[in-house]
């Protein structure tokens, strides 16, 4: 009987350990910003860009999110030098016959990672309407939800949003119309790191960006300013 009892405590530990998830703070040092809203995130199974945009070499990616058809967000260049065998393109319009159509509300789990379309747009600005379909996405890797926002304003869909990782546009030109704003996405989101991005380029400059971090963390919100890589 004890026997049986051990073997059990030993099985359910062993699927407890295949399954432990990797934390917040882990995942963050699998992804890359590349500028804009260009993000890289590896793990030893597989490679997703999303946005890529400014890319000084070339890489390999399994899969690439794009969140809408503006060119530093839709750069036919830069999936070039991305382009692998068996590759899965993702984004809320048709690209070609190849690609997966997936729209705001929408979800799918491709090469084991499960990606959520969710709305992006504004409501000052008119930029990014929300007619158009815009996308941003939520990326499930190991159990982290990593949520990349696309362009887009401070919308009511983000207080149903709930992540680990949050990438956000500081905008005031195309984007959130103030850092404010942005700091307010991130407390919707409840997340528990807040990245800035989508700045120092056509909007948004790096003071706006060490503004967001040292208020966020004021408010016990982990940020942080990636790289350029």
């Amino acid at each position: 009987m004890k026997r049986n009892l051990m073997l059990v405590i030993f099985s359910v530990a062993t699927l407890v350990f295949s399954y432990a998830l990797t934390t917040p703070e882990e995942m963050l040092k699998n992804i890359k910003w590349f500028g804009q809203s260009g993000i890289k995130i590896s793990t030893d199974k597989i490679s997703i860009y999303v946005d890529p945009f400014m890319l000084k070499q070339s890489d390999k990616a399994d899969i690439i999110l794009i969140t809408h058809d503006h060119p530093d967000h839709y750069s036919e260049k830069d999936i070039v030098k991305l382009k692998t065998n068996n590759q899965i393109i993702i984004a809320p319009f048709n690209i070609n016959d190849t690609n997966i159509m997936l729209l705001p509300g929408n979800s799918i789990t491709v090469k084991g990672i499960k990606i959520e379309a969710v709305p992006a747009y504004n409501i000052v600005k008119t930029n990014h309407p929300k007619s158009k379909n815009y996308a941003g996405f939520i990326i499930t890797i190991d159990g982290v939800k990593i949520y990349h926002a696309g362009d887009t304003e401070k919308i009511p869909e983000m207080n149903n949003i709930q992540c680990d990782i949050a990438f956000l546009p500081l905008g005031q030109t195309y984007t959130m119309n103030t850092v404010a704003e942005a700091i307010d996405a991130a407390l919707a989101t409840k997340t528990k790191i807040a990245i800035p991005f989508h700045f120092g380029l056509a909007e948004g400059t790096l003071d706006d960006a060490k503004k967001f971090v040292s208020e966020l963390t004021k408010k016990g919100v982990k940020s942080f300013i990636m790289k350029q890589e």
